[in-house]
């Protein structure tokens, strides 16, 4: 549904061919999704479980996911506009709800790779090929 609603809203830009297996692909795909949700996820997400007294939950999401999921937007910020900042908010809190219900980093890594993927398949094709 993601990837569809992107689509919709934004260009379709599939990824060339010989683009693919490139190291730049493969370091926004596998290694970038490996390493942030290590870091946000087992690390941060992880610790602010650990340390806040009682679970409190937002429509579903927990206080740790949802300060994690800031943390995660804002530090893209480095690197990204403000609006992109922005959108890797939802995403975020999804990896997040995923580690919290299955109590593994392991499947936020899985979706994480699987969003990516995704995503510069087919939207972000242009942006990566121009980015590097």
């Amino acid at each position: 549904m993601a990837w569809l609603s992107m689509i919709w809203l934004f260009a379709f830009q599939p990824l060339p061919q010989h683009a693919i297996w490139s190291p730049a692909f493969l370091s926004v795909t596998l290694w970038q999704p490996l390493f942030e949700e290590l870091f946000f996820r087992g690390i941060v997400q992880g610790h602010l479980q650990q340390s806040m007294a009682r679970r409190k939950t937002w429509f579903g999401l927990s206080t740790s996911n949802l300060l994690t999921s800031f943390l995660f937007s804002m530090v893209h910020l480095a690197n990204h506009s403000i609006s992109w900042s922005l959108l890797v908010f939802v995403p975020s809190l999804c990896f997040g709800f995923v580690r919290d219900r299955f109590g593994s980093v392991y499947p936020s890594i899985a979706l994480h790779v699987f969003y990516n993927t995704g995503y510069f398949l087919l939207i972000g094709g242009a942006t990566l090929i121009n980015s590097h």
